[in-house]
């Protein structure tokens, strides 16, 4: 029975095949019979054996003339724009955070590169030793929190807030 169901397998998929060539080699004489009205509409636009250049010329210069069947399109900018780079690639300086000081930034970097290296006492997931802080990274949690529901008791007396 295996054996008969492996040739009918082999069967049907040689019938599919079949069909598919088939229906290609239809399809074939309809792409043929399409494709010259293309190239009609081609040929009207644009020129036989024709090549069109663009360029872009600056200030005063000459635009060029094309040979033969060539179609030159230039486009001018100013002079103040030949040595500059281009528009795209221009881009705006970022400007530091104001008020932010060198010691918060240092802190910050530090930290980043801390925790990007998995070193000890990081709390991160990456390296060998990153682990190792998670508990200190829970512990300094928990007293920030402390602290900020200490400020908002003196702030909101009885601990009610005022409105």
């Amino acid at each position: 029975m295996t054996a008969f169901a492996a040739a009918r397998s082999i069967l049907i998929a040689l019938a599919g095949f079949a069909i598919g060539l088939l229906l290609a080699a239809m399809a074939l004489p309809l792409a043929a019979r399409a494709e010259p009205a293309a190239n009609k509409q081609l040929a009207a636009t644009a020129p036989a054996d024709g090549k069109t250049i663009s360029i872009v010329v600056y200030g005063n210069d000459p635009c060029p003339t094309g040979k033969n069947d060539e179609i030159v399109v230039c486009a001018r900018e100013p002079e103040s724009e030949r040595y500059r780079i281009p528009k795209r690639f221009r881009g705006k300086k970022v400007q530091p955070a104001l008020g932010n000081s060198w010691n918060n930034k240092v802190r910050s970097t530090e930290e980043a590169s801390r925790m990007a290296a998995g070193l000890p006492d990081t709390c991160s997931a990456v390296g060998s030793g990153g682990q190792s802080g998670c508990f200190q990274h829970f512990q300094t949690q928990a007293r920030l929190q402390r602290q900020q529901d200490k400020q908002e008791q003196v702030a909101t007396p009885n601990g009610v807030p005022q409105p």
